[in-house]
């Protein structure tokens, strides 16, 4: 269906621009290798950022580890771009690499420059101008990954969260998944997010929402928050399998809760029936 216009992004073209446009693009006007970016982003594991009132929240599903593969050294899907900037990725791991690396600089160039850190906006619309810049240079293709960013701009105790897409695209959220099942996962914040959370709370909501798409507990869980002022922390595995333990204990008791009602009516059936028989006969 694509034939004809997935023509990738590589290569010196020699064309006109209009014609190249035409090389790359669909008759609607969509960009193939953009919309394969996202379906890279699509197959890639949960992230999830939450805000609370005077916290942020990042958690991420992470890929088990192969048996004889050394964890101390393996990336992790949270990275830190600044010492008041965080970055949570989904998508290709080597491009989630290199785009962490170019903001990085950046923000360390800001600082020697302007003498001051970066606020989280800045460094955002300077994450999704790169993206959006590959989406249209020869040579390259664009990057497969979308990417959450969170932090405390300098002075200011309001949490950050925005998001990027490969096409350029950034904008704000008070909670939001990206990667695998993200569709399901931002509908479960969308039922659960209250304004105003404290750490706790913030913390056991992406916990939860990543319990929506992972299976196998609190081992393949990631968190990391961030407070003002404060460098990120990593949340501890005891911590973490403390927050399942809850969680699923919460479902138990709302399970508890719903069976004698259906066995309530379950019995009301007969007695009705019995009622409406003897009413008959007589």
């Amino acid at each position: 269906m694509a034939s004809g216009y997935d023509r990738a992004l590589s290569g010196t073209c020699l064309a006109t621009p209009i014609r190249a446009w035409i090389l790359t693009s669909s008759a609607n006007g969509h960009v193939f290798q953009v919309e394969y970016a996202l379906e890279a982003v699509k197959r890639g594991t949960c992230a999830v950022g939450v805000k609370g009132k005077d916290t942020v929240v990042l958690g991420c599903e992470k890929r088990s580890a192969m048996k004889l593969q050394d964890t101390r050294i393996t990336p992790s899907k949270i990275g830190l771009v600044d010492t008041h900037v965080c970055l949570a990725f989904a998508g290709l791991n080597a491009d989630a690499r290199i785009l962490v690396d170019k903001a990085r600089l950046e923000a360390q160039s800001h600082r020697l420059t302007v003498e001051d850190p970066v606020t989280i906006e800045y460094i955002t619309k300077y994450i999704a101008g790169v993206q959006q810049k590959y989406t249209q240079s020869g040579g390259v293709r664009p990057f497969g990954i979308s990417t959450l960013i969170v932090g405390f701009d300098k002075g200011d105790q309001s949490p950050q969260l925005y998001q990027t897409e490969p096409s350029g695209i950034y904008s704000a959220w008070k909670a939001n998944a990206i990667g695998r099942s993200s569709k399901t996962v931002r509908e479960f914040l969308e039922r659960n997010h209250k304004e105003g959370m404290d750490r706790e709370e913030t913390i056991k909501l992406t916990v939860k929402s990543l319990l929506e798409v992972v299976q196998t507990g609190a081992k393949n869980i990631e968190i990391a928050l961030m407070a003002p002022g404060q460098t990120v922390e990593m949340l501890p595995i005891e911590d973490i399998e403390r927050h399942v333990k809850s969680i699923e204990n919460e479902k138990q008791e709302e399970a508890a809760k719903k069976k004698p009602g259906r066995s309530a009516a379950t019995g009301a059936g007969p007695i009705q029936s019995t009622g409406a028989a003897g009413t008959s006969d007589s």
